[in-house]
C-alpha cells in the first residue's frame, strides 16, 4: 500500500509513471542586514522582505606541537570568514506580518523554509536572475529588533 501512494498509472501511455517524493529545505541561522519592507505586486498578496547574513568561519594554518605529556595547539595563519546574503520572503499572512513589525536590522534569527530560483527584469531591461528562501517560520532569537516600528 505504501508504494502504491508513490505510483500514478496513466491510461494514456504504455507504461507507468513513478512519482518520486523530494524535498526543499533550507534551515538558516543569522542577522538580519535591513529591515524588512513589505511590497504588494500587481494586486498579489504582499510579501515581507528582508537580507539575512550567514557567516562561515576557519582558521588557515594549524599545527599541533607536543610538549612533554601537554598536548598544544599553535594557531599559524590568520582566521578567515566568509560571509553569505540571502533574500528572505514571507508570504504567510500571520507570519508576515509579524516579521515585517518586529524584525530590525541586527536581529538574530532562525529562518525555516524553501529555496525558490526566478528571475526578473531589472529597470535597465536587463534579465537577472534571484535566489529567494521563501520563509514557513521565523523564529526571533534576540532582543536587537523586538522594538514596535513607528
Amino acid at each position: 500500500q505504501v508504494l502504491r501512494q508513490f505510483v500514478r498509472h496513466d491510461s494514456d501511455t504504455a507504461g507507468s509513471l513513478v512519482l518520486e517524493r523530494s524535498m526543499n529545505r533550507v534551515q538558516l541561522l543569522g542577522r538580519v542586514g535591513q529591515d524588512p519592507i513589505m511590497r504588494q505586486v500587481d494586486g498579489k498578496n504582499p510579501v515581507t522582505i528582508f537580507s539575512l547574513a550567514t557567516n562561515e568561519m576557519w582558521r588557515t594554518g594549524e599545527s599541533e606541537t607536543n610538549q612533554g605529556a601537554l598536548l598544544f595547539l599553535c594557531t599559524v595563519g590568520d582566521i578567515s570568514q566568509k560571509t553569505t546574503w540571502h533574500r528572505i520572503s514571507v508570504f504567510r499572512p500571520g507570519l508576515r506580518d509579524v516579521t515585517y513589525q518586529y524584525v530590525k536590522k541586527g536581529s538574530r534569527i532562525f529562518v525555516e523554509g524553501k529555496i525558490d530560483y526566478g528571475e526578473y527584469t531589472d529597470k535597465n531591461n536587463v534579465r537577472r536572475q534571484a535566489t529567494t528562501i521563501i520563509a514557513d517560520n521565523v523564529i526571533f532569537l534576540s532582543d536587537a529588533g523586538m522594538k514596535e516600528k513607528v
